[in-house]
C-alpha cells in the first residue's frame, strides 16, 4: 500500500476516538499488552517520561523532548492528535517517522490487527513503542491520549511522570467530577517512581497524595517555583524564574507563547531539577535548557498554540477546545491589545458548551465553523448558544472561508482568533 492507503486503511478500519467519539475508547491495557507482546514488548527496552493531564501535555512534552535532545540525549516524541500529516505523532530527535516505515509496519502486522480488532490510538501507541525501540532511543517522551489509569500508554514503566492540571474535559469518560477525573490521570504514578504536578490544585491534590502514597513515589508539587512574564519586552513571552523566591533565571524568553505557558515551566523546570539528581544523573545544562525552551519549534514543531499565521491583522490559531482551555485564552485575551476582535469557533459535540459559552466575552464578533469530523457540534447548534447568551455572530462552516471572511473586513489593528478544537486548527491553511 502507499501511505495515503495506509493510514486511509487505519482510519477506516478501526475505532477512531477523533471520527466516533467515546464509542472508539477501548478502556482497558488488554490489547496493547497483547500487541506489544507480539512485538517483543518494545516499551521495555527504553527509558521513558510519562505525562498525562487535561491541557498542557503538548507544550510540556515539546519543550522535554527538545531540552534532552539538544542536551544529547537520542530522544523520542509520542503525542496525539496530529494537525497535518499521521507521522507528527512519533518522532525522534524532532524528525517524524517516515512514511515507508509507518507502510511497512502496518503492513507486518496487518493480520495481528485484524484479529485483535484493537483500536487506532492502541495501533498507534504499539507503533510509537516499535520504533522508539527498533531506533534505540536513549529516552522517550510518551504523551497520554485520554485519562491515564486505563490509557493505551499506560503498560510503560517511566523513569518519571508528570501531570499538568486537572480540568472538565471528556467527563462522559473519566467521570464528572474533577476528583474522578484526577484519579484517572494519577493511574500513571508508579511504584517507587517520582511524580511532579504542574499546577497545584487544593481541591484535587489529595488524590494524587494518595495514589503516590500507594505506589511509594516520590510526589513533588512545582509551587516552589513561580514564573513571571516580564513587563520589559512587549514581543513574545518574556519570563523571569524564582525558586523559592530567589530568582534563577532573569529574562528568558519563551518559544510557545501563551500565558498558560507559565503553568507549564513550573512543571518542566521541577522535571529537569529531578533529572539531574541521583539516581536519574541525567545531564542538563541550564545555557541549553534556556534555549531549548526558546528554539521548541526549530526542533519540534507544535502548531495551533497560539500560533501567529498573520501580523495585519493578527491571525493567531490556538487548539484549546474544553472549559479550562477556553478560560485560558480568557485570560490571554487580556494581555494583548487590539482595535476589534474577531472569534472563529467550531467544536466538537462531547464538550461542555453551556459553560464555555457562559464565560465568552460579550465584545467580540464572532464566527461559527465546523470542523470536519463525525463528532462536530454543528454551527447551528453553536448560534443556538450565541442567541442565548447575546453574542454577535454568524455562520460561515469552512474555516478558511471565515479566516477570508475577517479578514477582509478586518482593519491592521484587529484581531482574529481560531480556536475551539484541534480538528478544526488542522484544517486552517498555513
Amino acid at each position: 500500500m502507499t501511505f495515503k492507503e495506509t493510514t486511509k486503511y487505519l482510519f477506516k478500519q478501526f475505532p477512531v476516538f477523533t471520527r466516533d467519539g467515546s464509542s472508539a475508547y477501548k478502556p482497558g491495557l488488554g490489547n496493547i499488552e497483547k500487541l506489544c507482546k507480539i512485538l517483543g514488548n518494545p516499551h521495555q527496552k527504553f527509558k521513558s517520561i510519562h505525562i498525562a493531564g487535561t491541557n498542557g501535555k503538548g507544550s510540556s512534552s515539546h519543550f522535554l523532548a527538545t531540552i534532552l535532545q539538544l542536551n544529547g540525549y537520542k530522544t523520542g516524541l509520542f503525542t496525539s492528535p496530529h494537525l497535518k500529516s499521521f507521522t507528527e505523532r512519533i518522532r525522534i530527535n524532532g524528525i517524524d517517522i517516515s512514511e515507508e516505515e509507518v507502510i511497512q509496519f502496518v503492513s507486518c502486522y496487518m493480520s495481528d490487527f485484524e484479529a485483535l480488532k484493537p483500536s487506532f490510538f492502541e495501533i498507534t501507541t504499539a507503533m510509537a513503542f516499535d520504533y522508539f525501540a527498533k531506533h534505540n532511543v536513549d529516552i522517550a517522551i510518551i504523551e497520554t491520549g485520554l485519562g491515564g489509569r486505563l490509557d493505551s500508554t499506560n503498560i510503560i514503566n517511566p523513569i518519571l511522570s508528570l501531570i499538568t492540571n486537572i480540568g472538565w474535559d471528556h467527563t462522559d469518560i473519566l467521570g464528572d467530577t474533577l476528583a474522578k477525573i484526577a484519579y484517572e490521570k494519577a493511574g500513571i504514578i508508579k511504584k517507587n517512581t517520582p511524580v511532579v504536578i504542574s499546577e497545584f490544585q487544593s481541591e484535587i491534590y489529595s488524590v494524587f497524595e494518595k495514589k503516590a502514597s500507594l505506589e511509594n513515589a516520590p510526589l513533588y508539587n512545582s509551587e516552589e517555583f513561580k514564573i513571571i512574564k516580564s513587563e520589559n519586552k512587549k514581543n513574545g513571552l518574556i519570563v523571569n524564574v524564582y525558586q523559592n523566591n530567589v530568582l534563577k533565571f532573569s529574562e528568558i524568553e519563551i518559544g510557545l507563547k501563551g500565558n498558560y505557558q507559565l503553568k507549564n515551566l513550573k512543571g518542566i523546570f521541577k522535571v529537569c531539577e529531578i533529572l539531574q539528581k541521583p539516581p536519574l544523573n541525567t545531564s542538563i545544562d541550564n545555557q541549553i535548557l534556556i534555549k531549548a525552551l526558546l528554539e521548541v519549534n526549530n526542533y519540534n514543531i507544535l502548531n495551533g498554540r497560539w500560533q501567529t499565521i498573520n501580523n495585519k491583522p493578527l491571525v493567531i490559531l490556538e487548539t484549546a477546545h474544553n472549559l479550562h482551555g477556553f478560560e485560558e485564552i480568557i485570560e490571554q485575551l487580556k494581555s494583548n491589545s487590539y482595535e476589534n476582535l474577531t472569534i472563529i469557533m467550531g467544536m466538537v459535540a462531547d464538550k461542555n458548551h453551556e459553560e464555555i459559552f457562559k464565560i465568552l466575552p460579550k465584545n467580540p464578533f464572532y464566527i461559527f465553523s465546523e470542523p470536519v469530523t463525525n463528532r462536530k457540534l454543528s454551527a447551528e447548534k453553536l448560534s443556538e448558544f450565541a442567541i442565548k447568551y447575546h453574542l454577535r455572530h454568524k455562520i460561515i462552516k469552512n474555516v478558511n472561508n471565515a479566516i477570508r471572511f475577517a479578514k477582509n473586513q478586518a482593519s491592521e489593528g484587529d484581531f482574529i482568533l481560531v480556536c475551539g478544537s484541534n480538528y478544526l486548527i488542522s484544517e486552517v491553511s498555513f
